[in-house]
């Protein structure tokens, strides 16, 4: 969904020209698309290897830190779902492998036993303590190599996309 309206056109020219490492791109967009993906995926896989110790995978790490920022009410799983950075298919499998290592408990609702409400436990919430500081760490070291307006720069340049941080 976004929020802010287009600014003109794309950005013309460097088509067909080498990207630094040989490879072509027919346009620019198509450029700065790869480099977002490939960039993206770095990130998320240090990410990734800073969990294995706590045998968390990021979807897990994401669904604990939804549930701790949703505080005691808990959260509808349907709202979990809508929350992840990345879309996930079966956010109740996920669900389930929190709940069978302690990390969540669920319940239906009284009123309408449809919808089932997922809480962080105290399991959980230690899990999240453990890992803040090296998960800290690690996205300081992500982008320790920008300066603070490089950074800012960053930011404002991601957020005109529209997509809100979740």
């Amino acid at each position: 969904m976004l929020k802010r309206a287009h600014r003109g056109g794309p950005p013309s020219g460097g088509e067909g020209k080498p990207d630094g490492r040989g490879a072509r791109f027919e346009t620019p967009q198509l450029l700065a698309f790869d480099l977002l993906l490939r960039t993206a995926s770095e990130l998320d896989q240090q990410v990734a290897q800073a969990l294995k110790p706590a045998e968390v995978t990021p979807a897990q790490y994401n669904v604990l830190r939804i549930l701790r920022n949703a505080g005691t009410a808990g959260l509808a799983c349907s709202d979990v779902s809508e929350r992840l950075v990345r879309h996930d298919p079966d956010v109740t499998r996920l669900l389930d492998r929190l709940e069978a290592r302690g990390f969540v408990q669920r319940s239906r609702d009284a009123e309408d036993r449809r919808v089932v409400t997922a809480r962080i436990t105290a399991k959980g919430r230690a899990v999240l303590d453990k890992l803040g500081e090296s998960i800290a760490a690690l996205h300081a070291r992500q982008f320790d190599h920008l300066t603070r307006d490089e950074f800012r720069t960053l930011l404002s340049l991601l957020e005109t996309f529209g997509f809100e941080a979740r």
